[in-house]
């Protein structure tokens, strides 16, 4: 049902009084039970929820988990019930007000602090016994009845544990798909590390919920839900100071042991808790009364002494006001809670879409990307079956009735755009345009982009027209929800480099919001859907967060800085934002890899090096030394082969991308974040720039000529802006040269002395550049992801993309191609910074990857806007 249960509605026999207001998942009601004759209240469930398997499951967890405590401290569950396809949950109907209520009226005397701690306590020791932890204990979470008793609601977001006597409660000991995951200010650190909690995660909250009883401030509270969670992992709480007026040392010890950083110095159970706070006010009880008589008398004696000041402080206060409203930062967007939704185990790339009740993305490795679909409550995942090859999610249409894709992409290039249907039906494709990345307008028309140019097209892909050219890649546009503004990402100087910029729909007013700066390289931005904030990414040294960047200013220009919502312990990325705007789906990452090489006799990727999480492996001409870059911190590294010898050669702020060593062992070459070439001893030492704008250096097989990518810059023509070409640069000349006729080629890597290889303005062909001839020739087309030479230059091996990618190898003297194994059951670390999966090769000519062991799944995190 999605509207409100008018009063002398019959629900099952229960008779509808009047609607409570919103919990949880549902709407509560005032019903009579014809048969106790007695008041209750009632939580229905709207018709989508109940309607949705993923969704039930979730309030179905909430019922048993409640059901199975039965505790005067905790609110009970009668009745579980489904009538007409509404689903309903049958309580105990309280009057009174939740803890949060009673706390704007001040903070509570200390004894009724302690009354309602040890009830909450008690309450808390109940659940933990029969193996549920709450894990979102918070002032809203509890209820003080008329008769001050303390009731803990909302069972269902707890986390069900497997008790120590064997209870019959079902056990779930892992973080699972759909679990809120906590609340900013009352997490307990391990909570905010996305770490396996169990019941001592409910004393921190405890602990925070105390402090906040007796000084009416939050223990940890800052200006953004971000800086609460660093705080929670790195600050205590401001001192709390004994007073005459109740709180004594003995409460504030117990405040401060709540809120241990570390587990193992909390309170161990809730039943220990509950004792000390009832010691505690016994003590309190027991003491005399003069300590309050004695401060109600000098109140009143001082209400004489300075009523004659009172006009002159009234308004000096509002004055002072005033000044403080102008300063006081603005409200901002908090983020409350996060859900996990996924977890699959597979690695997640790519625009994130929602069409209210499923949440789209794609899948896979690079090159060979399905489209997967889950609930945006979580659960399982399941693929959508289309014909589209590697589709890339691009968009949903404004009805939700289909897919916005591009077909076949895995890098940069231009793709035909398809409709998909959802959930089902036959693709189809738009037109013949193509594009690198698309959106939706809100009538349909598809905004699609060409590298540097910006298109608007009709809904049936006909008609394209340029918006505007930019003087950079375009990449991620998204549009308003009134249609009336785009907001997309530019990258400059050859990637290195990013900001945001707005233009009006008509392709006028183009203007930049925000560029790189000390907090990363802002992109991906997409609309909230009231079209007051964007939701961005940066990225950054420590990998990736989201933002809220404010669109309408409010009273006197307030409101225009950006507000972070993450910062960690994930990497947060991939920003769509839900049908009603309460939520941001994130792609969470935790990155780690794991070097391995294709064993031909074992016919099985085996760990590397001792299987260090590292990438882009690259070894001297001899064998014997080999260097790699530290992932995912992206410090360079040389070792003997053999892993011995390790030495660092390269510190933060600087992160490192592509090394390769000289033939010689004596030098290594690497391109920084910032897409400039480096060339530093094998032994460290201060690292030398060698050209700017340039990437994926490479040495000739003589050791004295490195090759690489460059990007044309600002003194060029428009039209050549930000163009790639190959460079070679001679280190006993200095010399620079253009190699001939390269424009539009990148990653080239050298293959004997005399000749390399790159890849083509069209990105699916490999060509070959002899020097002495001076001519290029096409060596190999397909979908190419990544590819490297041996060390004599006699062999290419490379990697395919499609829906059986597999690790392939080319005799170059004789053209021959060879596949060397599968790579469908490998999973393959697609780095950030280096924007792809990599392929290396052993002395030993086994090939190279970097596996990837870490996580990566779906999250919604609930936010709330001001």
């Amino acid at each position: 049902m999605s509207m409100a249960l008018a009063a002398g509605t019959k629900l099952d026999g229960y008779e509808i009084f009047s609607l409570l207001g919103e919990g949880g998942m549902g709407e509560v009601y005032r019903a009579r039970d014809p048969v106790l004759k007695r008041d209750v209240a009632i939580k229905v469930l709207p018709s989508f929820v109940s309607q949705d398997p993923d969704r039930m499951r979730r309030f179905q967890q909430e019922a048993q988990a409640a059901a199975a405590l039965n505790h005067p401290n905790i609110l009970a569950v009668y009745q579980l019930g489904n009538f007409e396809g509404t689903t309903y949950l049958v309580s105990e109907l309280l009057e009174g007000d939740t803890l949060r209520q009673e706390l704007t009226h001040g903070a509570l005397p200390a004894r009724k602090a302690i009354d309602y701690g040890v009830q909450i306590a008690h309450g808390l020791a109940a659940a933990h016994h029969k193996g549920i932890v709450h894990r979102d204990l918070k002032p809203e979470n509890i209820f003080i009845t008329r008769d001050a008793r303390a009731k803990i609601l909302d069972f269902g977001l707890a986390k069900l544990m497997l008790p120590e006597d064997g209870d019959t409660v079902t056990a779930k000991n892992q973080t699972t798909p759909g679990q809120v995951m906590g609340t900013a200010g009352y997490m307990a650190p391990e909570q905010v590390r996305g770490e396996t909690v169990d019941h001592r995660a409910d004393i921190f909250a405890f602990g925070a919920i105390l402090y906040e009883l007796v000084t009416r401030q939050r223990a940890f509270k800052k200006p953004t839900s971000a800086e609460t969670m660093t705080a929670i992992l790195h600050e205590d709480p401001p001192a709390i100071l004994p007073t005459p007026e109740g709180l004594s040392p003995g409460l504030l010890r117990i405040v401060q042991r709540c809120l241990e950083k570390k587990p193992e110095r909390r309170f161990q159970s809730a039943s220990d808790l509950a004792f000390a706070l009832e010691a505690l006010s016994d003590f309190t009880r027991s003491t005399p009364a003069a300590v309050e008589q004695a401060a109600a008398g000098r109140a009143a004696a001082s209400r004489g002494t300075w009523k004659w000041v009172g006009a002159a402080v009234f308004f000096a206060a509002l004055a002072a006001g005033a000044i403080a409203w102008l300063r006081m930062p603005p409200a901002v967007p908090v983020l409350e809670s996060v859900t996990q939704l996924t977890d699959d185990g597979e690695p997640k790339t790519g625009q994130l879409v929602s069409d209210g009740s499923r949440v789209y993305f794609n899948e896979g490795p690079n090159g060979s990307w399905k489209i997967a679909q889950v609930s945006t409550t979580g659960g399982r995942t399941s693929l959508l079956d289309t014909r589209v090859p590697s589709p890339w999610v691009a968009g949903i249409a404004p009805d939700n009735s289909s897919l916005l894709v591009s077909a076949g992409g895995y890098e940069d290039g231009l793709y035909p755009l398809w409709l998909v249907p959802v959930p089902a039906g036959e693709p189809r494709r738009l037109g013949t345009i193509a594009g690198s990345d698309e959106a939706f307008f809100p009538d349909g028309r598809i905004l699609f982009v060409s590298y540097r140019d910006l298109y608007a097209a009709e809904k049936d892909g006909s008609n394209p027209r340029l918006l505007a050219s930019m003087d950079g890649y375009i990449q991620d546009p998204s549009v308003s929800a009134d249609g009336k503004n785009v907001t997309a990402t530019l990258y400059t100087r050859g990637w290195a480099s990013s900001k945001l910029v707005e233009i009006g729909a008509d392709g006028a007013a183009l203007r930049t919001i925000l560029s790189s700066g000390k907090d990363g390289r802002p992109c991906c931005s997409t609309w909230t859907r009231d079209g007051k904030y964007l939701a961005y990414e940066t990225e950054h040294r420590q990998g990736s967060d989201l933002w809220a960047l404010p669109m309408q200013t409010g009273f006197f220009g307030r409101g225009k800085a950006p507000i972070r919502l993450t910062a960690g312990p994930l990497e947060y990325s991939s920003a769509g934002v839900s049908h009603d705007g309460n939520q941001i789906f994130a792609i969470g990452t935790k990155r780690r890899g794991e070097l391995v090489h294709y064993d031909l006799q074992a016919q099985q990727f085996l760990p590397f090096l001792g299987g260090i999480s590292a990438i882009d492996p690259t070894f001297s001409k001899d064998g014997k030394w080999v260097t790699y870059t530290s992932y995912p911190d992206h410090n360079l590294w040389r070792s003997h082969a053999d892993g011995t010898e390790r030495t660092q050669l390269t510190y933060p702020p600087l992160k490192v991308q592509g090394p390769a060593i000289s033939p010689d062992g004596n030098k290594v070459a690497f391109t920084s974040a910032q897409y400039d070439i480096f060339v530093v001893g094998a032994d460290g030492g201060a690292p030398q720039k060698i050209a700017e704008h340039s990437l994926g250096p490479n040495w000739s097989p003589d050791g004295n000529v490195l090759l690489f990518t460059s990007y044309y810059g600002y003194d060029r023509p428009a039209a050549e802006r930000h163009q790639s070409y190959l460079q070679t640069f001679d280190l006993r000349t200095k010399e620079l040269r253009v190699v001939p006729s390269s424009e539009g080629k990148g990653g080239g890597i050298w293959v004997g002395q005399d000749g390399l290889i790159a890849e083509g303005e069209v990105s699916t062909k490999l060509l070959y550049f002899d020097f002495k001839s001076q001519k290029w020739s096409e060596l190999l087309s397909g979908n190419l992801v990544s590819w490297c030479a041996s060390q004599d230059g006699k062999n290419l091996y490379f990697a395919t993309g499609g829906a059986e990618p597999q690790a392939k190898r080319v005799r170059l003297s004789e053209g021959k191609v060879e596949t060397i194994t599968s790579l469908t059951g490998l999973r393959r670390v697609v780095d950030a910074i280096e924007g792809g999966t990599q392929i290396g090769v052993a002395p030993d000519g086994s090939i190279v990857f970097t596996r990837d062991i870490g996580t990566q799944e779906i999250y919604a995190l609930n936010v709330k806007w001001p």
